[in-house]
């Protein structure tokens, strides 16, 4: 009989607590300082904006552009490292950061208003294809033009980039004759490091451009082959490495460091502190190092010289680096779109901030490089900034915070690149122009180069073709024949490393302009 009762009573019970939560969450709504929480419909001040312009405005316009440029604007009020990636150009921002890119696999220049092919990536899709270098683009696709004035290389990438496996068709100009070439596109990978070879028998060089998703294995293969020709010292060039994955420069940092030292810690204000320790036995634990910087070089480049300066491991050696000492985080959004941004400041091991100040905008932030020249920091030691807070190492040596990392041994900028004559050459591309040039003609003499050597002793313009180079200038309205010797001597040394990066790519032209490059030498000197 209970029950039965049970039965009939229950649903009138589930009712009264029913109606009884019903009531009581309204209460709780209607004596909520915020009334609107509940709204699930609820719009911001800047959704009801864009929706009014999409309905009432008299003219059409994108609402995705008006939200991209929202969205900026909104972020360059937080930080000058806080960025909005539209969704157009996430997979490139993305593929650079991670090394990478999906494409036909040549570097190319524009000669002549045509896009000429100056280099074919070894065992990728265009050197499957058969290219050469020296190859003109004509068309793609049987419609679209690559020759003319108006061409730009954004553009012409956008026609040569696309999806693995997908397949473009060029029409091609190879000594005269029109050749039609279909590329299955693919991935292609960009080395992060550029160079790693031997200055002397004992002092090694390796160059790193970025911190990407591969740069720590690259750095170790370029690491094991070094110590096998014989390497004791180091030299490692960050000059103009705008940095990149904190994971990648914190593994490459514990090669050097013993123990378990720390080599940098990050904290927000939202964020706890997370410490970065050494983990394992390193490679080069014990070698001599040092460490080229510049003012472009920033931040995971600033917390691997941080570190290495923190614990007295390396001779830092050049100029004041950028001052990036903030983290960002990446997230997604709905549309595909994303925003980098910064949830914390990093800082070496002896808890040194290097960021430089932001607090007048971004635009004085961005100028503050060119501001660098014009006080004179890039050409005198003495009159780099040091406001930061000072740090001791363990070794007694004083260290700054605030604006960059300050290196142990300065080197001012090369000025003979910004005299007119150079920068002439330089804008108008008539030095590379010229070595391609020279090389197609010549392709013959150059087959059996095989190093820089090689390079130098097959092409010297200093002793042998300076009068042809010369008038080739004379086409691009550059007169050469009242020039320092030094002048000349410069050209010269850029020509040959040109040359260099023509037939051997990235690694021989720093092994020739290394041989001339100020902070090398210097770095050289250090280690003896």
């Amino acid at each position: 009989m209970g029950t039965k009762k049970l039965q009939v009573w229950l649903p009138l019970l589930f009712s009264v607590v029913m109606v009884l939560g019903m009531m009581i969450g309204y209460g709780i709504r209607g004596n909520s300082r915020h009334n609107d929480f509940f709204k699930a419909d609820k719009s911001s001040t800047l959704q009801e904006m864009l929706e009014l312009v999409r309905n009432k405005y008299v003219d059409n316009v994108p609402v995705d552009s008006l939200t991209e440029i929202t969205a900026a604007s909104f972020l360059s009020h937080l930080d000058p490292h806080s960025v909005f990636i539209p969704a157009s150009e996430f997979r490139d921002v993305n593929d650079e950061l991670m090394g990478n890119f999906q494409g036909i696999g040549v570097e190319f220049q524009i000669f002549d208003d045509t896009v000429n092919v100056v280099r074919v990536i070894e065992k990728g899709p265009s050197d499957k294809a058969g290219l050469q270098v020296g190859d003109k683009f004509i068309r793609t696709n049987d419609t679209l033009k690559l020759t003319g004035r108006k061409l730009k290389s954004d553009d012409i990438r956008k026609q040569l980039r696309g999806p693995a496996g997908s397949s473009v068709k060029v029409t091609l100009l190879r000594n005269g004759v029109l050749k039609d070439v279909v590329i299955q596109r693919g991935n292609i990978s960009i080395p992060s490091v550029d160079a790693g070879y031997m200055i002397d028998p004992k002092t090694g060089y390796l160059r790193i451009n970025k911190f990407g998703e591969r740069t720590y294995e690259e750095f170790m293969q370029e690491m094991e082959r070094l110590q096998k020709q014989g390497m004791q010292s180091l030299v490692l060039d960050l000059r103009g490495n705008g940095g990149g994955l904190l994971s990648e420069a914190t593994a490459i940092a514990d090669e050097f460091l013993d123990g378990d030292k720390l080599i940098v810690y990050t904290q927000g204000n939202k964020s706890p502190r997370v410490e970065f320790h050494c983990k394992k036995d390193g490679l080069f634990e014990k070698g001599k190092l040092v460490v080229l910087i510049d003012e472009t070089s920033a931040s995971a480049s600033e917390v691997l010289t941080g570190a290495l300066q923190d614990w007295d491991r390396a001779t830092i050696i050049g100029r004041r680096s950028f001052g990036k000492g903030l983290v960002q985080q990446q997230f997604q959004l709905s549309d595909g779109s994303a925003v980098r941004l910064t949830i914390a400041r990093y800082y070496t091991p002896l808890g040194r901030n290097i960021q430089k100040p932001y607090d007048k905008g971004k635009e004085k932030y961005e100028e503050e490089l060119m501001n660098r020249y014009h006080d004179g920091e890039l050409m005198k030691a003495d009159s780099a900034k040091q406001g930061g807070p000072s740090f001791k190492t363990p070794a007694g040596h004083i260290v700054y915070g605030g604006g960059g990392i300050m290196p142990d041994i300065f080197v001012a900028v090369d000025t003979s690149r910004l005299n007119s004559v150079m920068a002439k050459l330089y804008y108008k591309n008539t030095l590379s122009s010229f070595v391609y040039r020279y090389y197609i003609q010549h392709k013959a003499s150059f087959m059996a180069a095989k190093n820089a050597a090689a390079i130098l002793t097959a092409f010297n313009p200093a002793s042998g073709g300076w009068n042809q180079f010369a008038n080739y200038a004379v086409k691009d309205s550059i007169q050469l024949e009242h020039i320092t010797d030094k002048d000349k001597a410069d050209i010269c040394s850029t020509l040959q490393a040109l040359m260099a990066r023509q037939v051997l790519g990235t690694e021989g032209y720093l092994e020739v302009l290394n041989k001339t490059d100020k902070t090398v030498l210097k770095a050289v000197a250090a280690l003896q």
